[in-house]
């Protein structure tokens, strides 16, 4: 068994979950709150920016040219491809790119980002991509799940462009390329060291649970 093929099993509860969550299935329905949409645009913005310094620690720790470059295609797609779509979408709610950047983090946003930016920094490559994987398998599981499931999904004059996005082969083979890669850099690895990857893919797929969970209820700041 691939290590990635163990990975999903371990995480399929945790998905599946995911894939019911009322924010989802709203964006599958059509019928999310706009107010829900908006907080997760802004919030997930301020994650791109994050997420993207993962990418280039992935270009600094990785061993061949061709790694690097690969790495390198990621951070420009997120840089200009994902917080593209945000962007776009800012403008129709008369965001400014300005007040996109202004964002404050979240609880959970800043919590998420900080452990996968800590991996990034004190561990390995493969530390690196089981903790940054679950959110891009994730979100092309997602949307493959909204196109298919949802009848008039990829089409909904506001969530549609979302889904047809996540669920494109364009973005499936970029998740691919970094499940594949992870397949690679653990194949002949003792246990104790996959055991180590897999609870960073446990802990960074439950977070993505929860990210999904603090746009739609709302979770700022107490103080």
């Amino acid at each position: 068994m691939k290590f990635s093929e163990r990975l999903f099993q371990k995480v399929s509860d945790i998905w599946e979950k995911t894939h019911q969550h009322p924010f989802v299935v709203g964006m599958g329905k059509g019928d999310l709150p706009v107010e829900s949409f908006i907080r997760y645009m802004k919030q997930d913005y301020v994650f791109l920016i994050d997420y993207s310094k993962l990418f280039a620690f992935g270009t600094v720790k990785a061993r061949d040219i061709e790694t690097m470059a690969a790495f390198a295609k990621l951070l420009h797609e997120t840089l200009h491809g994902e917080m593209d779509l945000h962007r776009q979408y800012a403008e129709r709610f008369g965001i400014t790119n300005e007040q996109l950047e202004e964002t404050k983090p979240t609880p959970i946003n800043l919590a998420y980002t900080r452990y996968m930016l800590n991996v990034a920094q004190n561990g390995s490559l493969e530390e690196l991509i089981s903790a940054l994987l679950p959110c891009m398998w994730s979100y092309w599981e997602i949307g493959k799940v909204l196109a298919r499931d949802y009848q008039g999904a990829s089409s909904h004059y506001l969530y549609g462009e979302w889904v047809t996005m996540y669920s494109s082969d364009e973005f499936g083979s970029l998740a691919e390329w970094l499940i594949n890669l992870l397949d690679q850099l653990t194949e002949g690895k003792p246990e104790w060291e996959l055991t180590i990857l897999e609870e960073h893919f446990l802990t960074t797929s439950r977070f993505e649970y929860m990210f999904w969970d603090m746009v739609y209820q709302g979770g700022e700041w107490p103080v």
